[in-house]
């Protein structure tokens, strides 16, 4: 079995290491808000989630907030502003945190746009992989890893699902990543399952989704589905897929 101590990762909030597979097996039996109130159990002031205020990430923030509502833990909701995102974006992160008592923490890079343009170039327009991977690092990994630490994250749970990338269709419920538990309550979820629970719900629909968008990051890099390109594959100039956030690292290769 594989523990906390063989991969030098955090223990819960007993300090107890965690027996990998069987909270898989455990976790994979539970719902995505069971799952959520699993990790908030087991890993208490160190389980946080991310979002991205993109096309689907008010099923998750709304899960959170529910559970922040029956439990009286307020979850840290941390929120990656790359500082390039469109402006419905940030209109969007607006309305969705008044509607759900979120307060987001805000992770940006040490560089400012104008900063890092200056130094690097406007790196997402020279079609190299090298440069994509250099602007994630700089304006997604880095700051989302310092928030991290700042916040003495151990457990955090992301909106990912397995249908929107190859990589992710092959990633488990709960995995090691740079140094920490990646919980993916959403995995299972298909673009139905989003749809029926944010109406349901009656949550609002992120602005560019009537303009065909499925999915949006920075506004450089996405664009709505053309009837060729759809999801996914509309990101970074079809350079990349995964930006990095979700990838173990070099500190996380092996797991």
């Amino acid at each position: 079995m594989v523990t906390t101590q063989a991969l030098n990762l955090p223990t819960d909030r007993s300090g107890q290491p965690l027996v990998l597979e069987a909270a898989r097996r455990e976790l994979e039996g539970l719902g995505p808000q069971e799952q959520l109130g699993w990790a908030l159990d087991t890993f208490g002031d160190g389980f946080a989630i991310t979002t991205s205020f993109g096309i689907q990430s008010a099923v998750l923030l709304h899960m959170v907030s529910e559970l922040g509502r029956r439990t009286g833990s307020a979850v840290p909701v941390i929120w990656v502003d790359t500082g390039y995102l469109p402006p419905e974006t940030y209109q969007y992160a607006e309305q969705l945190s008044a509607l759900l008592g979120v307060e987001p923490h805000v992770a940006q890079a040490r560089l400012s746009p104008a900063r890092m343009e200056a130094l690097h170039g406007r790196l997402w327009e020279t079609g190299k992989v090298e440069h994509l991977e250099l602007y994630h690092r700089i304006r997604k990994v880095e700051p989302l890893d310092r928030a991290l630490r700042d916040l003495r994250v151990t457990c955090w749970a992301s909106g990912v699902r397995g249908s929107q990338t190859d990589h992710r269709r092959a990633m488990p419920v709960l995995e090691a990543v740079r140094d920490r538990w990646a919980l993916r309550p959403l995995l299972s979820w298909t673009n139905r399952d989003v749809y029926y629970y944010m109406d349901e719900h009656q949550l609002p629909q992120h602005p560019l989704f009537a303009q065909g968008y499925s999915t949006v990051g920075d506004w450089h890099s996405s664009g709505p589905d053309d009837g060729t390109l759809n999801g996914r594959a509309t990101r970074f100039g079809g350079l990349k897929q995964e930006c990095g956030i979700h990838l173990p690292g070099l500190m996380g290769e092996g797991i």
